[in-house]
């Protein structure tokens, strides 16, 4: 009854640690998704400030703002929406990985689909002159 009990114990946690590192992934991906979203915005407001002749912005880093030039800004926060594209795409493809997993743990069938990617614009051209001539 105690080896019962201790495997019974070893699957509960093997499946709490799984869903647990699912759970953190997805909230880094929210959590980068809203730092996303401020340096888009940060970038539509210097876009649209551009018609104004100050060619310096203030720029808050930690508790302190330092004014910067527009252009350098803009390419610090373009550098910024870049990782964050990187750091989230990877997040999001080992998510893929770690929920099948969890579902393998829990007897639940994998995603159907999920690691399809998109068509690139060349592999979906090809498929359409395939499918017409076809027809």
């Amino acid at each position: 009854m105690e080896e019962e009990s201790q495997r019974i114990l070893k699957y509960l946690t093997e499946v709490e640690v799984a869903a647990e590192d699912v759970l953190s992934d997805k909230q880094q991906i929210v959590d980068l998704d809203v730092k996303r979203h401020r340096n888009r915005e940060a970038l539509n407001v210097l876009r649209d400030d551009d018609q104004q002749s100050e060619d310096k912005v203030k720029v808050c880093f930690g508790n302190m703002f330092i004014k910067l030039p527009k252009a350098t800004t803009k390419h610090m926060i373009q550098k910024d929406q870049e990782q964050l594209d990187k750091e989230i795409s990877d997040l999001r493809k080992h998510l893929k990985a770690k929920v099948n997993h969890l579902n393998r743990l829990q007897g639940k069938p994998e995603l159907t689909g999920s690691t399809t990617g998109f068509l690139s614009r060349a592999d979906y051209v090809e498929k359409r002159r395939l499918e017409l001539h076809l027809l």
